[in-house]
């Protein structure tokens, strides 16, 4: 493997091949290697948006039908009881109270669609408290609520009655109509309202979409859970560090929590997340601190990464030369099919490797300038990559692709806090996010940088 160690090479250029024939007969060495996991995209992107059912259709019944039967294909000799399956005299719960079958759980999910509109009416209202969504008066009202149930704690035993009030008081036909109350009738009986919504219209599509939006933010929620799950289960070595560190604060805090002001803790824990969700926060504050700290944030991350890579090197590799190989991720952004449609609402698109157009940089690429890819139609689905190391020169086996969360290759502070590099649809003008206008001239696209380290063994293989 050549290197010029006598001249620095600018960032922005592109190492050229020579045109001289290869003296040397003895070919380099194929080393196959997988590709590098990407972890989650900060931006939330799908390959194939799903359209919104957003108004009553004919095939309004039949859509229970056609989702369970191309959701649910269970195999024929399926256990009608698989979680209480070899376990005798084990208790019947609510989750194993009936057995497993297509009917019932058809039946099910009918009623469970047409019945759940109050849940998610609930949902909505708490999303417009706790993010602002409806008004800054409405949320700082429940915000002093809160602040009054700190300062008198006991009324938080009122607070069955005070909800059965308000209902009864917003149900009330006096209100409803904005009539007096001695305009009714007396011992006048209101009809009682609908209970469910009618399967295929307007309220029943609603509550299937939110269904389909919560399963989707359940997945979201536990494949971030999942992250932090091997810390847990002794499946790195830092579980030991993680408990002795929680041994120490919990004794530490033993004495330290009968010195805490109650009311205060209470009130100042809870305040917290709406001052965190304020859209000044998430706008301004937010927004600002990370462009001024992002290059400071990802070279410590990095340095820790690179820290705990070089302690799990072994011997062999600390008495050799180190070097590293690189590997660039293309990925380009395309809008949505309902993209801009509300007014003043950011158009909402998708980053993946299949939006790359014909002819242009393909997925995964050994060279900066986006062309020498892995596979020939540009796709990137492959499973492993085939480098051309030098004699003597093998891949570190103790560690896997790391990105560039840096984005050394093309200055500081220009990458995201994943090493992503943006770029306008020509990949030109580099930014450490993508910018409003090209979200508005629809096309933009961004790179990111792996790298893995390779030692020198002059022993040949076997």
């Amino acid at each position: 493997m050549a290197t010029l160690d006598y001249v620095d090479v600018p960032p922005c250029a592109t190492r050229l091949r020579s045109d001289k024939p290869n003296q040397d007969l003895r070919p380099a060495p194929k080393v196959v290697t997988s590709l590098p996991r990407p972890d989650h995209s900060p931006v939330r992107s799908t390959s194939s948006p799903i359209t919104q059912p957003t108004s009553p259709s004919k095939t309004g019944p039949n859509i229970t039908s056609m989702l369970l039967s191309s959701a649910l294909q269970l195999p024929t000799n399926a256990p009608s009881t698989p979680r209480i399956q070899g376990k005798r005299g084990a208790p019947r719960l609510l989750s194993t109270r009936d057995p497993l079958s297509i009917p019932i759980t058809t039946v099910n999910f009918r009623r469970f669609v047409a019945k759940s509109g109050p849940i998610f009416w609930l949902q909505d209202r708490v999303e417009e408290i706790v993010l602002w969504k409806r008004s800054w008066k409405y949320t700082l009202v429940w915000m002093a609520g809160y602040a009054f149930l700190c300062y008198f704690p006991r009324l938080i035993f009122l607070i069955p009655h005070a909800v059965i009030l308000c209902v009864l008081l917003a149900m009330h036909p006096a209100i409803r109509k904005g009539n007096n109350l001695d305009a009714l009738p007396p011992k006048s009986v209101q009809p009682v309202p609908p209970t469910q919504a009618s399967e295929g219209s307007a309220d029943w599509l609603a509550n299937l979409q939110a269904i389909q939006n919560l399963m989707g933010a359940v997945s979201d929620a536990h494949d971030f859970a999942l992250k932090f799950v091997p810390y847990l289960t002794y499946s790195t070595p830092y579980s030991g560090t993680i408990l002795s560190l929680l041994l120490a604060t919990f004794l530490f805090l033993i004495p330290v929590v009968h010195m805490l002001p109650v009311r205060t803790t209470c009130l100042i824990l809870g305040l917290l997340p709406f001052c965190f969700t304020h859209p000044f926060t998430q706008h301004s504050l937010i927004p600002t601190l990370r462009s001024t700290f992002q290059s400071t944030s990802n070279a410590l991350r990095f340095r820790a990464w690179r820290a705990v890579d070089d302690d799990n090197l072994e011997d062999k590799h600390w008495r050799t030369e180190l070097r590293e190989v690189e590997l660039w991720e293309n990925e380009r952004w395309v809008p949505g099919p309902n993209g801009g449609s509300e007014e003043n609402a950011p158009p909402e698109g998708t980053w993946s490797k299949a939006n790359l157009k014909p002819g242009e940089r393909k997925a995964w690429t050994r060279g900066r300038d986006g062309w020498s890819g892995v596979s020939d139609d540009g796709t990137g689905e492959v499973s492993n990559l085939t480098f051309s190391l030098s004699p003597g020169w093998f891949f570190v086996e103790t560690e896997d692709w790391r990105p560039d969360l840096e984005g050394s290759w093309i200055g500081p502070g220009e990458a995201d806090e994943s090493g992503w590099v943006y770029t306008n649809d020509s990949w030109l003008d580099p930014h450490p996010y993508p910018l409003e206008e090209w979200r508005s001239s629809g096309g933009m696209t961004r790179r990111r940088r792996w790298t893995r380290r390779i030692y020198y063994n002059p022993t040949p293989s076997v």
